[in-house]
């Protein structure tokens, strides 16, 4: 979420060209809707900018006194006559930029257990005319320890919830706010019906103040957000990298973000940040618990509209899948957005479809139109060819598990079967780490002694994959560490290959992602691990085919070549999340 992903960040979210606004030229004092939506019935240049500083009840920098977030209000200048509006708000780490920190090294072999300031230049987001032209107010908030605000940054912790939490309470006259010169400032002009909405980290924090269960904040927009911070930097034990940014972890974004002026006060908390997040053995601790929003899905009082991309590999689409799954289990009212984008929202893909539906969301949960836009089908998918369908929920209705089952031939390329595990004896395959190698040359090899492959025969028909797929493994190794990493492909009949999914493991945390558990070189294990998940068609003609390796070159630890990992082909299988389950996948291959 830093450096050049800021960049990424940045352009999708702040400073591209903004929405036209179209504002009526003498504008009405009060909201206007037409079709379940607002009007753009206000000048989004006639508004009333203030910078506040909200006070926070927590002192995360350990000065003695509480945190204080600095916000930047933009609210429609007929507010100062009385008019009464809902916020749609933005927190964000990254205002004020970021710093040049290097991130961990990744070469390294793996763990073998032994038993107040100055407010910054205006904040620009294309979606401000949009929202206040449309009677909205647009509230953006430093997050501790960055930009203006005090506090320090801690990558997901309690203190950043509560500094952003704080904001939703001022709004609702239950935490106080004070001008440049000290002066108390109240929100007299907002009704306090509250929606948070960002990208990546700007859409994280909604995602975790909305665990809070706090009042007011009526919706929340998380876009291509995270969810469980372990699985952002962790995988079933194994440290693993967000796709594009080997090496960082929660110290590094943490350092990044720290740009408030004073640069020394929150030197310990950084430091034992770094030291908690524990990169030797991977496990999930108090540290990543404090930082797992799921867990809390069932304090959510706000609706959500989960964004995503189904090529996200920044933030993995575990997060979107894992948090749509526990705010349904919890009764929460919600809809899910799947695009084939990659980290970003979706503005540039489906603009005016997009809009129309951020429009009704905010129009229904803020203003209280009644829009039926609540009971709509919650699952919109785009498609593969760019075209987008909506269905009643995801994963798609109908579907259920199917396994795969191996056929010998790994080193060079198997088989993939559905009709069965192979009888008999053992049937060994071998595969020796090469972390020098990316997944892509691995799986295009015709041959490799660095991976194993099982490949279908062509699909007769299309066969469509919504949800998560598992991995069941019978895997013995020569060493007493190793990665795994387990990768589904598509086969095209030219033979070019595209990666549709892929997921991790540390073999030592096969029992629980809590707790390390030795492994005795020969011996064999039944090591179980998901694939993120994904929403995807493999077309008729296609194979599909699946692929074993230990290091991932671009996501895991990279150690020194030669681990060796041994599988039985008969006790190994891929549990597939079929549309039309078995049956479907047996006509198709």
């Amino acid at each position: 979420m830093r450096s050049a992903r800021l960049a990424v960040l940045l352009a999708a979210t702040l400073a591209l060209p903004l929405v036209p606004a179209t504002a009526h030229a003498d504008p009405p004092q009060n909201p206007v809707f037409e079709d379940g939506q607002a009007q753009p019935v206000f000048d989004p240049e006639d508004v009333v900018r203030e910078n506040l500083w909200v006070r926070a009840p927590v002192d995360s920098d350990r000065d003695g006194v509480d945190d204080e977030v600095h916000v930047e209000i933009v609210r429609p200048k007929a507010t100062e006559d009385g008019l009464r509006v809902p916020v749609v708000y933005q927190a964000s780490p990254y205002y004020a930029g970021g710093n040049d920190v290097a991130n961990h090294n990744v070469d390294v072999e793996l763990h073998v257990p032994d038993g107040h300031g100055k407010p910054k230049p205006q904040i620009e987001w294309r979606y401000e005319e949009y929202l206040l032209a449309r009677g909205f107010a647009v509230v953006y908030g430093e997050s501790l320890g960055s930009g203006a605000s005090t506090g320090c940054p801690t990558t997901g912790g309690e203190n950043e919830t509560i500094g952003a939490r704080s904001v939703v309470d001022w709004l609702n006259g239950r935490a106080p706010a004070r001008d440049a010169e000290g002066t108390p400032v109240a929100a007299e002009w907002s009704t306090g019906k509250t929606a948070m909405m960002g990208v990546s980290y700007n859409g994280t924090l909604p995602n975790a103040v909305a665990s809070t269960g706090v009042e007011g904040l009526e919706t929340i927009v998380p876009i291509a957000a995270i969810s469980d911070w372990y699985d952002y930097y962790r995988e079933d034990g194994a440290v693993v990298a967000p796709g594009g940014y080997q090496g960082e972890d929660a110290d590094v974004l943490a350092e990044y973000v720290y740009t408030r002026e004073d640069r020394e006060v929150c030197r310990p908390v950084i430091d034992e940040l770094a030291r908690e997040q524990d990169r030797v053995t991977g496990d999930r601790n108090a540290f990543w618990d404090e930082r797992d929003y799921l867990d809390d899905a069932h304090r959510v009082r706000a609706s959500v509209l989960v964004v995503h991309g189904l090529n996200d590999w920044n933030v993995t689409t575990s997060q979107a899948a894992k948090w749509y799954a526990a705010l349904g289990e919890a009764g929460v009212e919600r809809k899910i957005w799947w695009h084939q984008s990659g980290h970003s929202d979706p503005y540039t893909l489906r603009q005016q479809e997009w809009l129309r539906t951020l429009n009704r969301w905010f129009s229904h949960y803020l203003y209280d139109v009644d829009n039926g836009i609540e009971s709509e089908p919650r699952s919109t998918v785009q498609r593969e060819d760019l075209s987008w369908a909506d269905e009643a929920d995801w994963p798609a209705p109908g579907t259920r598990d199917a396994t795969a089952y191996l056929r010998p031939g790994g080193p060079d390329r198997g088989g993939l079967d559905v009709g069965g595990p192979l009888r008999g004896k053992p049937v060994v395959e071998r595969l020796t780490d090469d972390a020098t190698k990316t997944v892509e040359q691995l799986v295009d090899a015709d041959s490799s002694a660095n991976r194993l492959a099982y490949s279908s025969e062509p699909a007769r028909k299309p066969v469509r994959l919504s949800g998560t797929a598992e991995v069941d493994l019978e895997v013995s190794f020569d060493r007493p560490a190793a990665n795994v990493t387990g990768v589904l492909v598509d086969r095209a009949p030219d033979g070019t290959s595209t990666v549709i999914t892929r997921g991790w493991t540390d073999p030592q945390n096969r029992t629980s992602p809590h707790r390390t558990r030795p492994i005795k070189p020969g011996k064999s294990y039944d090591v179980t691990f998901e694939l993120q998940p994904k929403d995807y068609v493999l077309a008729k003609g296609h194979r599909l085919e699946f692929a074993l390796l230990s290091s991932d070159h671009d996501f895991t630890l990279r150690p020194e070549p030669g681990a060796g990992l041994a599988i039985d082909v008969r006790k190994t299988s891929v549990t597939l999340p079929v549309v039309g389950g078995k049956g479907a996948l047996r006509k198709a291959f």
